[in-house]
């Protein structure tokens, strides 16, 4: 059996974009010879749709589409992820051959952690059943339920499944590949069974699809992997009638049957024979590699902001350049990601910016190819602290004062955005909108935060990782050398106002991400002056962060649709 995978990038409600695109990838199989493609879970609306799914007339015109899709199947059998109403809505699998929608799975394990919200949107389905294409028997399944260890995977190879077929929008954090490989590789070995996982790839909001589409033998080996990051119509000959060969050697599975007392009796429907071609070259690709945490943080960010501003309409960015670390980064991953043509870096220094951080900020957009602007912000500054100085009378210049500097440089950013269309990209790290340090409508205003998920530490990882991968100096040393600050004072540095970042990092990664207490983390031997100053700022900041653009997800708990902390909340803990 030849099987295509169509690793795709799907719009979300652009139901004419993906079903074109769809047709095509079913096209480009077919002359590839397939005799099944898979197209990823929800390919038909894009996932997560959320709450259009919610809407009758997104409903239908989502079923309109899916029935042009299913007239562009034939020679082929096509398996492709749609929403389905049936007196309730489902996640389906559609299959479609001889031009019509011949069967639909419905997913039954619905993900409701994280992320994920299936529960709000669809009913879980009960039913099973099986293809049969050329004497092979294939069982399908929709993303999540894979993921669990038991049925549906273990009735469907207790039914007769030969080959698992899995359609997925399996959403990326670093590392999260070789996860679900390890985790679809033991499905493979227990259930004795070829394994096919079609995963989206691309952007949709702060979720990152990565692709590395993949097909697994009976005995959990990579016959073929897709690329990650990146579309790609993956197509691979395999014989999944060799499993029969573990099963008569692995046991287990009369154990389970004897335990269930009888075999599940599954419905068949027939969907095609297969009829290779003798002159056909065989397809055996070369596995696409896995990549190294440093390039997969590149990559998902890249694309990330590619797909942000390309599917919003966006034409060109706009990145405010201190001459720091941040900002250098940032505008960095933005001109590779876009093109420096598509990149505007602004300076916008004041009466504390040193004269080596201004040459920074220039060499660094000179260095990138980008088009570079200086505005200086002292008059705008001057003009706020005038018009407040009677209201301020008697009181000494604290933090207000330095904020304002923040804000007139996040006005003039906006500004730049109403005038010529330019998207804002914030440059705040997560370290700093862990712990609030950073200003309300100043560096937090703009529409997409690139760095949003990413530390400190890892920000100085991923300076010095482009460098290396460019050959060059894109980020200027000295930018790399020099300890952070705001300099919205005079000599002021962040650690004046924080922890070291490399021990601050740790604190955050254990509270944020893997809600360690405070008990905990000190009975652990974290520092525990870190430990108190670190949880008081995160409990205190979290209005911030409601408030903050959207951000690329890299981490297995990022801000936003990840960690929900009431804003007005007593408990410390």
């Amino acid at each position: 059996m030849r099987l295509a995978l169509a690793q795709i990038n799907p719009v979300v409600g652009d139901l004419d974009g993906n079903r074109d695109c769809i047709v095509g990838r079913i096209e480009e199989a077919k002359t590839a010879g397939a005799d099944l493609v898979l197209l990823p879970e929800l390919a038909i609306t894009g996932y997560p749709p959320e709450d259009l799914l919610l809407r009758p007339g997104f409903i239908r015109a989502a079923e309109r589409s899916l029935a042009e899709v299913a007239r562009a199947a034939r020679g082929i059998v096509a398996l492709v992820g749609t929403p389905h109403f049936d007196r309730d809505l489902f996640n389906a699998c559609a299959v479609c051959a001889a031009g019509e929608v011949r069967a639909l799975y419905r997913k039954r394990f619905l993900p409701n952690y994280g992320v994920f919200d299936e529960d709000r949107y669809f009913a879980p389905g009960h039913d099973l059943f099986l293809l049969e294409h050329g004497g092979t028997l294939i069982g399908p399944t929709v993303c999540e339920d894979m993921w669990q260890p038991g049925p549906p995977a273990t009735d469907l190879a207790l039914g007769g499944a030969q080959l698992l077929v899995n359609l997925s929008a399996s959403p990326f954090h670093v590392g999260r590949d070789r996860e679900r490989e390890e985790m679809f590789a033991t499905r493979a070995r227990d259930n004795s069974c070829f394994i096919a996982f079609c995963n989206a790839v691309g952007a949709q909001d702060e979720l990152i699809f990565d692709g590395h589409s993949f097909v697994l033998d009976e005995e959990g080996h990579v016959l073929a992997r897709a690329r990650g990051f990146g579309e790609e119509l993956l197509v691979v000959d395999v014989e999944p009638a060799d499993a029969v060969g573990r099963r008569l050697r692995d046991v287990r599975r009369r154990a389970l049957a004897r335990d269930r007392g009888v075999l599940p009796d599954l419905p068949v429907v027939h969907v095609g024979s297969s009829r290779p071609d003798p002159k056909r070259p065989p397809a055996h690709p070369e596995p696409a590699p896995l990549l190294e945490e440093l390039e997969q943080m590149r990559l998902a960010l890249e694309l990330g902001l590619r797909d942000y501003v390309d599917k919003n309409g966006f034409r060109e960015v706009v990145v405010g350049v201190s001459g720091g670390i941040d900002s250098a980064v940032t505008a960095a991953l933005a001109a590779e990601a876009l093109g420096p043509e598509r990149v505007h870096c602004v300076s916008m220094p004041s009466r504390y910016s040193a004269e080596e951080t201004r040459a920074d900020a220039r060499k660094l957009a000179e260095n990138l190819g980008t088009h570079f602007l200086e505005l200086p912000i002292g008059a705008v500054v001057d003009a706020y602290e005038a018009t407040l100085a009677e209201v301020f009378s008697g009181r000494e210049s604290d933090l207000t004062e330095e904020n304002l500097q923040a804000r007139a440089r996040g006005v003039l950013l906006m500004a730049l955005s109403n005038k010529f269309g330019w998207l804002v990209v914030a440059t705040g790290n997560k370290s700093e909108l862990s712990v609030g340090y950073t200003t309300l409508y100043g560096d937090m205003a703009g529409g997409f935060a690139l760095l949003k998920d990413v530390f400190k530490t890892d920000v100085f990882r991923l300076a010095k990782h482009l460098n290396d991968r460019a050959g060059r100096e894109l980020i200027p040393e000295s930018t790399l050398q020099r300890a952070p600050s705001a300099e919205l004072r005079a000599d002021q540095r962040d650690e004046d106002s924080l922890p070291p970042y490399e021990s601050l990092d740790r604190v955050l990664e254990a509270y944020v991400e893997l809600d360690r207490s405070h008990e905990e983390l000190t009975d652990d031997g974290f520092d525990a002056d870190v430990v108190d100053k670190a949880i008081a700022m995160i409990d205190r900041a979290e209005y911030k962060r409601r408030q903050a653009p959207p951000g690329v997800k890299l981490r297995p708990k990022a801000f936003g649709r990840d960690r929900r902390t009431p804003i007005t909340n007593h408990w410390r803990g």
